[in-house]
């Protein structure tokens, strides 16, 4: 009986609940009377033997249940228990219920008496198979409990610990059964002991198991944090009734040592593949710096920045290795000046404050972008010299608990500093950290180092086009110029797209567009090789076509291996491919005449130029394209157009018009539709043009000359026929005068009427046909004379008896240039003077006449 209640009436028996030891051992009774013969039989009987209380009562239980050969004994024993004798034995017996096998009771019979004082006796009987079952659940219970390597308690249901084996005690002292009665908040912290309870609340509510419930803590006496694994689950008495929560614990201190040694070298080796990928995507020092923080901050670190040496920011060379050797012997007691490149920090609003001894005291943390120096016997200036990593533990009542000092070393040569650092609650910088620091570094240093060598390369290679480009705002007699050069993109800014303007005699102006098959620098001094030679082309003043000509000889010839011919065929074959793809070019020669505004063309596989007259849509000139320069074989043709006042000429290259996302025709449309207002001023009209059309796809260099047409006014040019006879030498002289007095430049009439007379004497002595002298005022004074001649002037020496002969030294002499070219129809030869400024004209001196003699 478990409860004895009051109760107003007094004692009311109440039974145990299902599940008390007889439920499992299975107790059974019965009585035998007076007679020897059963006279009670339980209910328990009937289970356990599986007869009827009408199948046994008033029969022997000798004859009923023991073997024929067994009974004259068993017959003994009812006698003497009859006759006051208590027997306890082990009794075969017959199981009816299960096919008449033979089952083994023990029984407990105590002799008793009846109403009337007659013998009785009273049997109390147990299944030893049941018996044997409890005995093995309990030594199995207690072998399990007793001898487990792992901790095991059994909590009741109030959550108490209602045992524990002697492994738990070991590990948190006493006594197995000195833990009866404790709670798990003897044994945790407090927020890890409500986490357990309520997982014990949980189990005994639900019946659900709780596996690997991970617990940290640490046993008594002990600072080192444990982890164990605990697995709850419900106990059940026989009748399935919760009489509490079983708990196994494992102590995986080590395995969660493991499991984290595992994940820092996975997180390593992910930041590594991370680095790899994302560290050195630009050639440019600052990007590269900000790419290395963008892997390491939040990732491996809280705190990071990078500081570079200021002589490799502002382009310096240094010896290889001598970067890190910049110390305190040339500077002052401390390391060379650094810039702060990159910061990061994966705290808000916490500044980098310099690790102990890495500052001046008093100092404000580093600003980014700002130049500073590092305490020659800080760690950091430590790291700087001896290219070592270097860490510094964190001072009290600051943020940082430890930091990484690496030196930046690429090629034997330290570029600059990384600092890594981890603030209070993170987990500090083990073994395994450094090394990834330094490699983290090293990465980055190597990008750093190439990125400075391609700064300095590209800006030598920048250096030699732009110097091979015309400066801004060329001008141009009878013609306003704007002009625009873009990269393909800010890596591949060098490359083989050019033009040019050139001064042509007679106010003439050449205008050059040319782009040479290919990039990078090889492209770049082949353009500038090719504007060279056009420039030394246009200076001997031949025609379009001729130019062109020449040119195509000459790139030919570029590509040409030089020196003795030892290489093998086949390298001979493969330098020939390489270099044709650089040499071949494209290329549009025009000369423009102001006078006539004329304009000659000659084509070399280029786009065709586009005009735009006054009131009219942009047309593709008719310009037979001609071959590539470099190809060789073929003529160039010349086209003459005679362009209207006002009207609008642009010369380009395909980068302008061309690329992946539409076809050529598509943006030759567009670039058309887009000079369809060449009113506008010049620079705003190629403004639009590079506004309107796609012209940041990167794949190609641009570059885009425009030219509008403003004839020289008739006012500005004097043009005469004069007859071939020796009076003609006189009248130029007064032609030329007057036209010199009606353009008020009285101070060049004597030197004008000198030169004008020997080109003229020249051309009746030496040429042929009628006599042209033509003045022309613009920018300088130009004078022409033309003959049907073909012979062309020669300056030479006279001899002292020569009473001629003399004449181009003295033109030679007074004017800032002399020259002569052919025409179609003979030869033309000038001179020319600049206008005066107001200063008296200088005369030559004696010196230099008498040079003549």
């Amino acid at each position: 009986m478990s409860e004895i209640p009051e109760t107003a009436s007094g004692v009311v028996w109440q039974s145990s609940p299902p599940g008390s030891i007889y439920d499992y051992i299975k107790v059974a009774s019965f009585s035998i009377g007076s007679d020897g013969l059963v006279d009670q039989w339980s209910r328990r009987a009937v289970d356990l033997f599986g007869i009827t209380p009408d199948e046994v009562r008033g029969k022997d239980p000798v004859e009923v249940f023991m073997p024929a050969e067994l009974r004259p004994r068993g017959h003994r024993k009812v006698a003497e228990i009859l006759d006051g004798k208590e027997w306890t034995g082990l009794v075969p017996f017959r199981m009816p219920g299960e096919g008449h096998a033979h089952g083994v009771a023990e029984v407990y019979v105590m002799p008793s008496e009846t109403e009337t004082g007659e013998r009785a006796a009273l049997c109390i009987v147990v299944d030893v198979r049941a018996l044997r079952r409890i005995e093995t659940d309990l030594a199995a219970s207690q072998a399990i409990f007793g001898q487990s390597p792992f901790g095991f308690l059994l909590f009741g249901t109030d959550l108490t610990v209602q045992r524990a084996n002697q492994r738990f005690a070991t590990v948190f002292g006493g006594a197995a059964d000195d833990h009866r009665g404790r709670t798990v908040h003897d044994y945790l912290s407090r927020p890890e002991a409500e986490r357990m309870n309520a997982s014990l609340r949980r189990v005994l509510e639900t019946g659900e198991s709780a596996v690997d419930l991970q617990i940290v803590g640490s046993a008594p006496g002990s600072t080192e944090r444990r982890h164990w694994s605990i697995n709850l689950y419900r106990v059940h008495s026989g009748a399935g009734r919760p009489i509490g929560v079983a708990g196994l614990g494992t102590d995986v201190t080590r395995r969660q040592i493991a499991a984290r040694e595992a994940a820092s070298a996975r997180r390593n080796l992910a930041l590594l593949n991370e680095a790899s990928a994302r560290i050195g995507n630009s050639l440019d020092l600052e990007t590269t710096a900000r790419e290395l923080l963008d892997v390491a901050v939040p990732g491996f670190c809280d705190l990071a920045s990078v500081d570079l040496y200021q002589g490799l920011l502002t382009g310096d060379e240094a010896p290889p290795g001598q970067w890190g050797s910049l110390h305190a012997e040339s500077h002052g007691g401390g390391s060379a000046e650094l810039r702060r490149v990159a910061f990061a920090s994966a705290v808000s609003d916490v500044p980098l404050v310099p690790p102990p001894g890495c500052g001046q005291e008093g100092s404000a943390p580093t600003a980014l972008g700002e130049v500073h120096r590092y305490p020659f016997n800080s760690p950091c200036a430590s790291a700087l010299r001896t290219a070592r990593v270097q860490s510094i533990p964190g001072e009290e009542g600051t943020l940082v608990q430890s930091t990484f000092a690496v030196p930046m070393v690429a090629h034997d040569t330290v570029v600059g500093l990384v600092q890594f650092s981890r603030t209070k609650g993170s987990e500090p910088f083990g073994e395994r950290d450094r090394a990834l620091a330094g490699e983290l570094a090293a990465r980055a240093a190597v990008c750093i180092d190439n990125a400075r060598l391609y700064r300095r390369e590209h800006e030598r290679a920048l250096i030699l086009q732009r110097s091979l480009l015309p400066p801004g705002d060329p001008e141009a007699a009878g013609l306003d110029i704007a002009c625009r050069y873009l990269p393909g993109n800010t890596a591949t800014e060098v490359g083989g797209d050019w033009f040019d303007v050139i001064e042509l005699p007679g106010h003439r102006t050449a205008l050059v567009v040319g782009d040479v098959m290919g990039r990078g620098l090889r492209a770049a001094v082949a353009m500038g090789e090719l504007r060279t030679a056009v420039r030394t082309l246009a200076l001997l003043d031949l025609e379009p076509a001729e130019v062109l000509s020449a040119l195509d000889e000459i790139a030919r010839g570029l590509g040409s291996p030089s020196g003795t011919q030892q290489a093998s065929r086949v390298a001979h074959k493969s330098r020939e491919a390489d270099l044709s793809e650089v040499y071949l070019a494209t290329c549009v020669y025009a000369v423009y005449d102001p006078v006539t505004r004329r304009c000659t063309f000659a084509n070399a596989g280029h786009l065709p130029p586009v005009l735009v007259e006054p009131g009219e849509e942009a047309l593709l000139l008719d310009v037979p394209p001609g071959m590539p320069l470099g190809v060789g074989g073929e003529p160039f043709e010349e086209v003459e157009v005679e362009l209207p006042e006002g009207s609008l000429l642009a010369l380009y290259t395909d980068g302008l018009v061309e690329s992946r996302d539409h076809p050529l025709d598509e943006g030759l449309r567009a670039f058309r539709a887009a000079l369809t207002d060449p009113v506008r001023p010049l620079e705003d009209v190629c403004d639009h043009v590079l506004n309107t059309l796609d012209t940041r796809h990167g794949e190609d260099d641009i570059a885009l000359l425009m030219a509008r047409i403003q004839g020289l006014p008739v006012e500005a040019v004097g043009d005469w026929l004069l007859p071939r006879e020796p009076r003609s030498v006189g009248r130029a002289r007064e032609l030329a005068r007057a036209q010199l007095l009606s353009w008020n430049l009285e101070a060049l009439v004597d030197t004008v009427e000198l030169l004008v007379s020997e080109l003229v004497t020249n051309a009746l002595r030496y040429g042929e046909g009628e006599i042209r002298l033509r003045l022309l005022r613009d920018r300088t004074l130009v004078c022409e004379v033309w003959d049907a001649g073909l012979v062309q002037p020669r300056r030479r020496r006279a001899r002292d008896t020569d009473e001629g002969g003399r004449g181009l030294q003295l033109v030679g002499l007074l004017s800032a240039a002399w020259g002569s070219r052919r025409t179609p129809r003979g030869k033309t030869v000038w001179f020319e003077l600049a206008l005066p400024d107001g200063d008296p004209t200088a005369e030559p001196t004696v010196e230099q006449l008498l040079s003549m003699f």
